[in-house]
């Protein structure tokens, strides 16, 4: 059985007299404490995909995710639970966040149909009825065990009408608060979402609803959703700079979905705590190399001879063991170890961008961090 201690979500804000809002702190879960700022892998169906749970803890990062709207479907929650939770089901002893469904009410907008009540989805793999509400989601979570869950959310995609997004997010507030009044298990912590697309104006009206909420009985943490879905990058990041600053300062503040090199960086200086993304995942499967000097092909034939790491500044597994010419040959031959092997990479550069960045924080060094590793992805080619 996996020990469970007492959690805590308030924010202590560590960061060495940085000034606000890049910050470094740490809060607690009931499976651990968590160190920000920190990059979350996902692990949609209780497994981050192509690696092992002993390879992950030698990658070292501190949340990994799991997704309440597959794992409610198979192996089904219940199921879940009569096994011990999330948790032991995956051996994965550390802090575990569930999203709530939401991102499916976006990318299954073709399979879903949806009302007051919640989301009926046709199911993609049986084409069954599934129905999603805030309290089933909530019940699913709880069934789950994980130490973050998320509040159901309707996330829009990036250019919907400012008119029908309104309605939009007045539904999430209301799901919200059925979600608020799901009883969780005394370790659990619930996280609201806030939407409002690109709209500064919307994106504040919708935290005030939150925060009304939130005086009655308090969320432990806050998160930016309903980006990077369509908008173009330069609307997502006005709407960042103005506005995470705005979120409760005791809580944790994550954005959700978001995770390219780039977009972490500029998280970070804009005071966001946590991140998760499919990003180093997908794109290693595809041979594409998340590195120091930027990003790397592995399918373009320069490879093919390389006798030299991925990247000479990383220290994981597949840089200390492996050649860029051995990897071009599993990638090219379709070799299940190459999927791992470059994984392993992209997960530990990733997590290390992250746990670097905390570092500056912590020695009042950030700017010139992000200043330099800025220009080491733009000074050669990789």
């Amino acid at each position: 059985m996996l020990q469970i201690t007492t959690s805590d979500f308030t924010f202590r804000c560590e960061s060495g007299g940085q000034a606000e809002p890049a910050r470094a702190g740490h809060f607690r879960t009931g499976h651990g404490e968590v160190l920000t700022p920190a990059f979350m892998p996902v692990g949609t169906q209780g497994t981050v995909k192509g690696i092992t749970p002993v390879q992950l803890r030698d990658i070292g990062p501190q949340v990994i995710l799991g997704n309440t709207y597959h794992l409610g479907l198979r192996p089904g929650d219940e199921l879940v639970a009569r096994l011990g939770g999330l948790h032991r089901f995956m051996g994965w002893d550390g802090p575990i966040l569930t999203d709530s469904g939401g991102f499916q009410v976006f990318s299954l907008a073709s399979m879903r149909k949806m009302t007051e009540d919640g989301v009926t989805f046709q199911s993609h793999v049986d084409g069954s009825p599934q129905f999603l509400s805030p309290e089933r989601s909530m019940e699913i979570q709880r069934n789950l065990g994980s130490d973050i869950c998320m509040a159901l959310d309707e996330c829009p995609p990036g250019r919907m009408e400012r008119t029908k997004l309104e309605f939009s997010m007045a539904r999430t507030t209301r799901w919200l608060a059925r979600s608020r009044a799901v009883p969780l298990q005394p370790y659990q912590g619930l996280f609201a979402i806030n939407q409002g697309g690109t709209h500064l104006d919307l994106r504040r009206r919708h935290l005030a609803e939150a925060l009304e909420l939130d005086a009655r009985t308090p969320f432990q943490g806050f998160a930016v959703g309903g980006l990077s879905v369509g908008e173009p990058k330069e609307e997502m990041n006005a709407v960042l700079a103005e506005f995470v600053k705005e979120l409760p300062a005791d809580r944790p503040r994550y954005l959700m979905g978001v995770g390219t090199p780039e977009d972490l960086i500029f998280g970070i200086e804009h005071g966001v705590d946590l991140f998760d993304c499919v990003l180093p995942t997908r794109e290693a499967r595809h041979g594409r190399i998340l590195t120091s000097k930027g990003r790397l092909n592995l399918k373009n034939a320069r490879h093919r001879e390389a006798d030299r790491p991925l990247d000479p500044d990383c220290a994981c597994y597949t840089c200390r063991t492996f050649s860029r010419a051995y990897l071009h040959h599993l990638f090219r031959c379709g070799e299940l170890l190459g999927f791992t092997l470059n994984t392993i990479h992209n997960l530990s550069y990733t997590v290390e961008l992250t746990r670097a960045a905390r570092q500056a924080l912590l020695e009042n060094r950030f700017p010139a961090f992000a200043q330099s590793t800025r220009a080491g992805w733009l000074t050669e080619e990789p």
